[in-house]
């Protein structure tokens, strides 16, 4: 088979022009043009995303666990930092580069807030009872998912012992942990951080 050959815009580079800082984009109010990859409206490249797993993969290849575009720019024009929020967690994960954000740089970073982070007792003391019972519930799940000797389907079985104590980011979003796009929604941007900006992103999560 020849080389995929896959032009536009978008191809990774440093011929973009400068790349804006957030007082730049806040105070010039600059319109952003959404990677359609993150917007999730790429008909040659569609993104596969596993918030828990970090299994990410663009395109209709499988298996081999690619990102096809990673070095893209998030935006044109490129960015210093993206601020991403969630309908479904209460947290604001900001993605950062000096050279301009890349599709690479969002998937990692939302992997890592979300993986990596705790609930803190405050947070989950918000939820009522059922709530906290599905959230542990997650937990035990995304954690046998996580473990190298997973035998989903096989009958595996984890003791008491070896299940998670502790509630990380990730099991708050239960079953909403594949990633669907990026979107403009500047009032629930209003209403969630006090202020709206063109490089403010809501996350959409699909289960």
């Amino acid at each position: 088979m020849g080389e995929r050959i896959y032009v536009n815009k978008w191809a990774p580079g440093t011929s973009y022009g400068p790349v804006l800082s957030q007082t730049d984009v806040y105070l010039l109010d600059t319109p952003l043009e959404l990677n359609p990859i993150l917007e999730g409206k790429s008909e040659h490249q569609p993104l596969s995303f596993h918030l828990v797993t970090g299994f990410t993969q663009t395109g209709m290849r499988g298996g081999d666990n690619s990102v096809y575009g990673k070095d893209e720019p998030a935006t044109l024009p490129r960015v210093n930092q993206l601020i991403i929020i969630s309908h479904f967690a209460p947290w604001c994960t900001i993605v950062k580069r000096d050279a301009g954000v890349t599709i690479g740089d969002v998937c990692s970073t939302i992997f890592k807030e979300y993986t990596e982070h705790e609930v803190t007792e405050a947070e989950f003391g918000l939820l009522n009872s059922r709530l906290q019972d599905q959230m542990k519930r997650t937990a035990a799940a995304n954690f046998q998912q996580t473990q190298p000797s997973n035998t989903w389907g096989g009958g595996g079985y984890y003791a008491p012992a070896q299940l998670p104590d502790r509630i990380r980011r990730i099991d708050w979003l239960r079953d909403k942990v594949y990633f669907e796009g990026l979107a403009r929604d500047d009032k629930y941007a209003q209403h969630r951080l006090g202020f709206k900006a063109p490089n403010v992103f809501v996350m959409e999560l699909t289960g």
